[in-house]
């Protein structure tokens, strides 16, 4: 059996999108990966993300928001995946990195922004937790 595969989720403030993908690989692909998720920037967990990922049955109330410099030092990562044009921009160097894929994601908090009640707010949420979803499942 080869060894589980480092992967990072790089987002501009590791609050929903890269904490959503950290999330779906721990439930769908713990045999395979050790998954992280880092922002370049610290926002805390949206709480949103957390109600829709757990509509989904994946619990990431734990997941903390987190630095890039708060990864640990001795992880050499496999793939870094930037979810969003500010982190792909920005995005450090990671020696040893074998990857480095940009794959964007609507931004949900930007687009709830503009919903007329919280429930068409979640649906943008919804939308991109779906799409990330499916990412992690066929990539991976």
């Amino acid at each position: 059996m080869s060894p589980k595969k480092n992967i990072l989720f790089l987002c501009t403030g590791n609050a929903c999108r890269s904490q959503m993908a950290e999330g779906f690989a721990r439930a769908l692909k713990a045999d395979v990966l050790t998954p992280y998720s880092a922002g370049v920037e610290r926002h805390g967990l949206d709480p949103r993300a957390v109600a829709v990922m757990a509509e989904a049955g994946v619990d990431i109330s734990g997941q903390t928001s987190k630095l890039v410099t708060d990864l640990p030092p001795d992880v050499t990562f496999d793939a870094v995946i930037t979810l969003c044009g500010a982190a792909h921009d920005t995005c450090p160097f990671f020696p040893g990195t074998v990857e480095k894929r940009h794959v964007g994601f609507d931004d949900p908090p930007a687009l709830a922004a503009g919903a007329a009640s919280e429930e068409e707010a979640l649906d943008h949420y919804r939308r991109v937790r779906d799409a990330i979803r499916e990412f992690v499942a066929k990539e991976f």
